[in-house]
């Protein structure tokens, strides 16, 4: 089957994921710019440019899989790997932010007069 041959199904799939990849990456990289410090900043990177890329690698899989038949096993093992890795060095990087006595998420800071929780 060629990429003109895929069903419409298919294309709004891999159009799907494309597109929730895109925003989850959109927004991770939001936060890492504008949240105020280190750990809190952990939280964007981490979590939704994981599920970002995530996103794009299975559209990607799955195209290749629709569209000429064969199963890019690449793409799974860089998802795989992402989803392994990104969350122990966010661990690791917050420990050793923690060890070398950075203040801890929301200490001392209010928003608009009142604590943060």
């Amino acid at each position: 089957m060629t990429p003109a041959e895929m069903n419409l199904v298919a294309e709004l799939a891999v159009s799907a994921l494309l597109v929730a990849g895109g925003i989850f990456l959109l927004v991770g990289s939001y936060a890492l710019a504008r949240l105020p410090d280190t750990m809190q900043r952990l939280h964007g990177p981490t979590k939704s440019t994981t599920l970002g890329i995530g996103g794009v690698l299975i559209a990607s899989m799955l195209y290749f899989l629709l569209a000429e038949g064969t199963l890019s096993i690449h793409e799974l093992l860089i998802t795989l790997f992402l989803f392994l890795t990104a969350p122990v060095s966010a661990n690791l990087v917050a420990k050793a932010y923690m060890r070398r006595g950075g203040p801890q998420a929301g200490a001392g800071r209010t928003t608009h007069g009142r604590p943060t929780p």
